[in-house]
């Protein structure tokens, strides 16, 4: 199964920043367009105070810095020039949804998504949005925060795609801070189904795709898992994504390009499960030749054989 869209991750709260311009960003737009890459979702617009555009919104109601360039205007035009899509990623504001305000959340988000289609709505590649709060399971009132914030940005882009891209609750389901590895609590299968059947139920028309992460559940527990995510997903009407993780969750160090065969692996995995769509979280950092990690154009090198027996 092909990869064909990737996350860009550039506020970096957890991976290390590349400190690229926009030279090495065209050239990584190349690298993807080259192995058939054609949508990006920026991840997030912005995280606590760190902003990717000069964001109005939060830089009065959240003292957002004001970042030296703008980078979504930067990826849009780059999207453009490479005949990609471009998902924008709403704000996470690291604090009001989890600590159980949604609401707030919300209300901030809503803001956002006006400012953000009016400043850029008329670009040719603003093809969608991205929810941004990542979630497990049927947590607090996320349901009504998907719900809320996928309609607003349908309603105020005539109906343009939006997805989300939660996490399995599985035995790697650890914080990224932790040296381990793994845990011993994990939900079922069973539960995973239960809580996914009723956020899908909820968000129905309003999510139009999920890509449920595939890095939190062991390898042997992939087909169970994809059958389920399929099933729910054909059901209330969602297009099912992978999100095939291009990172190792399975060493203490977090995080470092992952190795080929488990990549493979989960992709072999999703095709079989019929999934719609492979996406990666991320090119940039794990896969491109332009990498700060040298084992990442390896990965993008073996990745481009395996494309050669498809």
């Amino acid at each position: 199964m092909k990869i064909t869209g990737t996350f860009l991750d550039e506020i970096s709260h957890d991976i290390p920043h590349q400190n690229w311009g926009r030279a090495e960003w065209d050239a990584d737009f190349s690298h993807m367009k080259a192995i058939g890459i054609d949508t990006v979702f920026l991840i997030r617009s912005g995280f606590q105070r760190w902003l990717t555009y000069p964001s109005q919104v939060v830089m009065k109601e959240e003292g957002g810095y004001e970042p030296p360039v703008d980078l979504v205007k930067m990826f849009l035009e780059l999207a453009d020039k490479h005949h990609m899509k471009f998902y924008f990623g709403l704000y996470d504001s690291g604090k009001y949804w989890w600590k159980g305000d949604f609401q707030k959340e919300v209300d901030i988000n809503l803001k956002v998504i006006d400012e953000v289609w009016k400043k850029y709505g008329h670009y040719k590649s603003f093809q969608g949005w991205y929810l941004t709060q990542e979630v497990s399971r049927r947590t607090g009132k996320v349901i009504d925060l998907y719900a809320k914030l996928g309609k607003h940005c349908k309603d105020i882009s005539n109906n343009l795609p939006t997805l989300i891209s939660p996490w399995i609750d599985g035995k790697k389901a650890v914080m990224a801070a932790s040296s381990t590895i793994t845990r011993e609590d994990a939900v079922s299968l069973k539960q995973h189904e239960s809580e996914w059947s009723e956020i899908f139920d909820g968000i129905k028309g309003v999510v139009d795709a999920v890509a449920f992460q595939d890095g939190h559940i062991e390898f042997h527990e992939l087909p169970d898992f994809f059958a389920v995510n399929k099933k729910m997903a054909d059901k209330y009407g969602i297009q099912c994504w992978t999100n095939a993780e291009s990172f190792d969750r399975d060493m203490p160090i977090k995080f470092m390009p992952i190795k080929f065969e488990k990549l493979r692996m989960k992709l072999e995995a999703a095709r079989k499960a019929g999934y719609d769509k492979a996406i990666t979280f991320e090119f940039s950092h794990f896969m491109s030749p332009q990498s700060a990690y040298l084992q990442a154009g390896h990965l993008y090198n073996r990745y481009k054989e395996y494309l050669k027996t498809l």
